[in-house]
């Protein structure tokens, strides 16, 4: 029986310094469900056991298993669908104007599988086909800090499971090829606008370069007041000038009006950069 009450505390700071993540407290049972295999693998009876030897310099891929372990990979295509509708029917025309030569350039952070950043390929591809363009094209720069979900978001290919939640059939027969029973892969025209890359919120943004659109949803639920002020502060620097920020339905930027103006779309709000 693997024990979690005892170190629990130490593992919570553990976790919110290499990861952000803000467990709270009474959080054991999920430690337990998410660490049991890994933990089972590597003989480990306990947390206490488990941090000493996350303190090793040795076990950097020990470290990296844990965080992959920890991150909440739930997400869905169109998610809320109003972020999508914003893009489509105000960004998009916006860019389209506005960019003349240069190419769109989009972040979705904490990417996770890739839903995200495929259904924002998929509202661009087919902006563009409807006898418009977006300046030169767009590039996509989707990140996350799970090697595990990123290997998921690179392949394209999904399970029928997995295609249901979101994705009407319209788009599934127009941008999916089904690659055998109940798999599809996503198809290569949305796939080459996509550059997927690891990427810890904490760390340093300036090799991502500057972006026009950045959609950071559902990802901030999990970070500390302070973390989320430093996070939203720091993705500020990589918007262009005029650029817009999205956040997550629950999610909000407060303390910052400073840096960006909210802008109610009805339904949906986005944030400019001023």
């Amino acid at each position: 029986m693997t024990d979690m009450t005892l170190g629990y505390d130490e593992f919570c700071i553990f976790l919110e310094k290499h990861s952000g993540i803000l467990l709270g407290d009474s959080k054991e049972y999920l430690v337990a469900s998410r660490l049991r295999r890994l933990m089972a693998e590597q003989g480990l009876t306990s947390l206490v056991e488990l941090i000493s030897r996350l303190q090793m310099v040795t076990q950097i891929k020990l470290k990296t298993q844990v965080i992959d372990a920890m991150t909440t990979n739930e997400t869905l295509w169109f998610r809320d669908s109003h972020p999508f509708r914003i893009l489509e029917q105000k960004l998009l025309p916006e860019f389209d104007a506005r960019l003349a030569s240069a190419r769109l350039r989009v972040w979705s952070a904490a990417c996770s599988t890739g839903q995200e950043p495929y259904s924002i390929a998929m509202i661009l591809r087919e902006f563009r086909q409807q006898n418009r363009k977006v300046s030169a094209g767009a590039d996509i720069v989707a990140t996350d800090i799970s090697p595990t979900a990123l290997a998921q978001a690179r392949s394209g290919e999904y399970s029928a499971l997995a295609i249901g939640r979101g994705l009407d059939p319209v788009k599934l027969k127009k941008h999916f090829t089904e690659v055998s029973s109940g798999r599809y892969k996503i198809n290569p025209t949305i796939a080459a606008d996509i550059d997927f890359r690891t990427q810890n919120l904490q760390d340093s943004y300036a090799l991502l370069g500057r972006f026009d659109v950045v959609f950071c949803r559902n990802v901030l639920i999990y970070f500390s007041a302070n973390f989320k002020r430093d996070i939203l502060t720091r993705m500020h620097a990589t918007l262009n000038p005029g650029g817009y920020l999205l956040v997550g339905a629950s999610e909000a930027v407060h303390g910052l009006s400073d840096l960006y103006e909210m802008v109610h779309c009805r339904p949906g709000i986005l944030y400019k950069k001023i």
